[in-house]
Formats: structure tokens, C-alpha cells, sequence
């Protein structure tokens, strides 16, 4: 059930807060700001992420090789390198990718 509808374009939220965030996309308000840079983002967990390029934390972890990176899905992406695992199929041809951007551009 999502009973929180947007006014400007209709999507509908399950929480009052993810409206309320969702509401600064139509208004192009960015309250939280970057003190380093001055970069702002609609959500402070945007900010959060962007704080990385700042201080140079890499809290994922490859448990592998110990490689590190600043996104989680970065590390999915890289773990593939030692799975072996290809979840992307060309439907024309049947062949597999490690990631969609290889299928896209390559392929």
C-alpha cells in the first residue's frame, strides 16, 4: 500500500518522508551541502555517498583479494571477477556478460 501520492506527478510513496524527499526533485531543492566543495544533493544520504571523494573512504571490501571500493555495487560488480558469474544474456545470441555495460558496448 502506498497512501502518499505526489501532487506534481502522481507517483505514490508508502512513507510521508519518502515524499517529502521526493517533493525536492520537482522543486530542484538541495538542502544538504557538501562543506568541502559545495556540491548539494536532495537527500543527505546522497551527501553521505559524495563524502567518499573527500576523505578517500572505501568501506566495501573485497573478501577475495582485499580490493576496496566507495560503492557496494561497485564490489558486486568486481566479485564477478572471481565467480565467474555472467547474469547478463543476449537475448538474440544466448552469450553472457559479467555486467550490462559489457553487454551494451560490446556486444
Amino acid at each position: 500500500e502506498k497512501p502518499f501520492t505526489c501532487a506534481d506527478c502522481g507517483k505514490s510513496f508508502k512513507y510521508t518522508s519518502t515524499l517529502t524527499q521526493h517533493c525536492l526533485m520537482h522543486t530542484g531543492e538541495k538542502p544538504f551541502i557538501c562543506a568541502d566543495c559545495g556540491k548539494s544533493f536532495t537527500c543527505n544520504s546522497h551527501l553521505t555517498k559524495h563524502r567518499h571523494v573527500h576523505t578517500g573512504e572505501r568501506p566495501f571490501t573485497c573478501s577475495d583479494c582485499g580490493k576496496s571500493f566507495t560503492k557496494s555495487c561497485n564490489l558486486i560488480r568486481h566479485r564477478r571477477a572471481h565467480t565467474g558469474e555472467k547474469p547478463f544474456t543476449c537475448p538474440d545470441c544466448g552469450k553472457s556478460f559479467s555486467s550490462s555495460s559489457s553487454y551494451l558496448t560490446k556486444h
